[in-house]
């Protein structure tokens, strides 16, 4: 830490918001100005928009974080949590990885934690489901996927082949669809190589709350990408929910009953739940009430941006929608870190702050390789794309959107390779346990109980 006498900017959280505000603070502050803090539990942000493809395979997964001491040298960045925050003393507490937690001073705060899977207390979710909003998540979806083909190709029963060839996804929208999409194309491609399976055997399941999948690239190109799932077996229950999952056994609203070992849940996020230990202004679903200039109400050193901010839309507002509010998404979160981290020097210097307006430019959506949405807004026009074009759309404004230009190599990098060589299909499950092999190699052998004429002799 630092022992300087220099004002503290303190960002909690080192996802997209955290990362390119305390790179914009780097950026603007002069030398010696101030001291900037990155505080986050990973040493990396994780570019989420490209999880399903890394589960695919179609990215390396260590293309999709960017480390955050590479990119931040001049911050200090800690490994650890803010537990509370004290705004009369001005004074984090920080539960650092390993040791006794401790207090940090600060004149500054950003807050940027970003957002949480939102759940609900479904019997057996805890146990059997698959998140999708860690890099670890999507490694970890990739491995057990391809460990159910083995499994399948393997055994005789037919009961165990069925669960291991069922997958079930819950939560249509742009989580939901483009991972059921991308990982059903990599099982398409897996199936190849097995002899015991095809893709005639395996079933995948979409389930979501709502009347339609994919809301953000409105309802036409949303039914398009619901018909062209269907086209590939996918089968597609809206306005139900999962009632339970236990051991597998998936129940839902509708009365469908299904048994499988792969349920993933994408129904959504929610603001991290620990901004209610900081004492900040909460809206009414747990995100930081902001002002246009992305301060936190009722504050003047505090700002707030990204998935965990409530902050108005400027643009919905002068449209004549009093309550339009940024949507959650990357597109907002980069342009809002880039205000908040100008505003928070401006603060720091005594300058007026600028309110954050940004009209929506559209989103895209990828389906698999060569699939995939796209709505573009070009003033008051609407492009609608669809099928191979979109899926370049989606490509392109991810990759330039991927943080730093190593990256953005890496990642393109990574496709091109892909044009020339097949998907790679092998299953790295032992990363769950890698030390499992060689406890049992090195193991002490069992003591063997000793007969009972050995046992008088000893005596």
């Amino acid at each position: 830490m630092s022992t300087t006498e220099r004002p503290r900017i303190l960002v909690v959280g080192g996802g997209y918001v955290g990362l390119y505000a305390a790179r914009r603070i780097l950026k603007k502050m002069r030398y010696g100005e101030a001291t900037v803090t990155v505080v986050d539990p990973r040493s990396y942000m994780t570019y989420q928009p490209f999880l399903p493809e890394a589960a695919a395979g179609s990215i390396s997964p260590r293309h999709v974080v960017v480390p955050l001491r590479r990119v931040l040298p001049k911050a200090e960045v800690l490994t650890g949590r803010v537990t509370t925050i004290d705004q009369d003393r001005k004074v984090a507490t920080i539960a650092p990885l390993v040791g006794e937690a401790y207090e940090l001073p600060f004149d500054y705060l950003v807050i940027a934690m970003g957002a949480v899977s939102r759940t609900f207390p479904i019997p057996g979710l805890a146990e059997q489901g698959i998140g999708m909003k860690g890099i670890e998540e999507s490694i970890g979806l990739r491995n057990h996927v391809l460990e159910q083909l083995d499994k399948a190709d393997s055994t005789t029963d037919e009961e165990i082949r069925r669960k291991a060839l069922t997958f079930v996804f819950i939560g249509g929208g742009f989580a939901g669809a483009e991972t059921i999409g991308e990982v059903e194309d990599m099982a398409r491609d897996a199936a190849k190589y097995y002899k015991n399976v095809s893709r005639e055997d395996m079933r995948f399941i979409l389930v979501d709350a709502a009347d339609k999948i994919l809301p953000e690239v409105g309802p036409k190109l949303g039914q398009y990408g619901k018909e062209h799932l269907e086209s590939r077996g996918v089968e597609i229950y809206l306005s139900t929910s999962m009632d339970s999952c236990v051991d597998g056994h998936v129940v839902l609203k509708n009365g469908l009953e299904v048994d499988a070992n792969t349920i993933v849940w994408t129904a959504g996020v929610k603001p991290n739940p620990a901004l209610a230990r900081f004492g900040l202004p909460l809206g009414p679903r747990g995100h930081v009430d902001c002002e246009p200039t992305l301060q936190v109400k009722g504050t003047d050193y505090i700002w707030a941006a990204g998935d965990n901010a409530q902050v108005p839309d400027l643009v919905g507002r002068k449209a004549g929608n009093e309550n339009a509010w940024c949507p959650p998404n990357a597109q907002h979160a980069l342009r809002q870190a880039k205000v908040l981290g100008d505003n928070v020097v401006s603060g720091m210097r005594g300058f007026p702050q600028k309110e954050y307006e940004h009209a929506n430019k559209g989103a895209v959506a990828g389906l698999g390789l060569h699939k995939g949405v796209a709505m573009i807004v070009m003033g008051k026009m609407k492009i609608k794309l669809k099928g191979r074009l979109a899926w370049y759309m989606h490509r392109g404004y991810h990759g330039l959107a991927m943080p730093t230009w190593n990256r953005k190599i890496r990642i393109f990098a990574d496709w091109t390779l892909g044009m020339f060589l097949k998907r790679e299909v092998v299953s790295l499950g032992a990363m769950e346990n890698p030390r499992e092999e060689f406890y049992e190699a090195a193991k002490p052998a069992p003591v063997a109980a000793a007969k009972p004429e050995e046992k008088a002799k000893a005596s």
